[in-house]
């Protein structure tokens, strides 16, 4: 498995409160793809989100239904600074709730 096949995978992973993919909110770096192993760390405005168990499962879903052999290894981070920024700002912008 590519790199590029992952971040593709990836790239249809929507949030589910915000209408931006994780890619776009800056939520995903691929840190490694070897054999059958992808790693990932999953970037979190707050690593308390109520709904990081939810995100982490789309992301594992997302790469185990491209090939089921592969073994998905996610860490948590919290967002530095300007990451926050960026992301609470396509939130803002995106959030389904509003209208």
């Amino acid at each position: 498995m590519k790199e590029e096949e992952v971040r593709k995978a990836l790239e249809k992973v929507m949030h589910p409160e915000i209408n931006c993919n994780l890619v776009e909110l800056g939520m995903i770096k691929i840190t490694e793809v070897k054999d059958d192993v992808v790693s990932i760390t999953l970037m979190l405005p707050f690593l308390d989100v109520p709904i990081k168990e939810d995100l982490i499962n789309l992301v594992k879903e997302s790469i185990t239904n491209l090939d089921k052999e592969i073994k998905v290894d996610i860490k948590t981070a919290e967002m530095d600074e300007k990451e926050k920024e960026k992301f609470m700002k396509l939130a803002r912008e995106n959030w389904k709730g509003q209208g």
